[in-house]
């Protein structure tokens, strides 16, 4: 599932919730810290983890992909 960002990079936590795949942001920092969430193939515990177009991180076997806005 693609997700369009217009800036350099999007934290993790941030594009979780920018994505509707958590409900808040409250809700990813825990997920991310009890190692549930990955980031191009690896777990990822870092909740400020900076994403850039190009990387992606999966999530409840859904895989949602950082891309560039047109």
């Amino acid at each position: 599932m693609p997700v369009p960002i217009d800036t350099e990079f999007i934290k993790l936590q941030d594009a979780m919730k920018y994505a509707n795949a958590v409900y808040s942001g409250g809700e990813a920092k825990v997920l991310i810290q009890e190692g549930q969430v990955e980031v191009n193939g690896e777990v990822c515990t870092m909740r400020g983890k900076k994403l850039r177009p190009g990387d992606n991180f999966a999530f409840a076997g859904q895989i949602y992909a950082i891309t560039e806005k047109t």
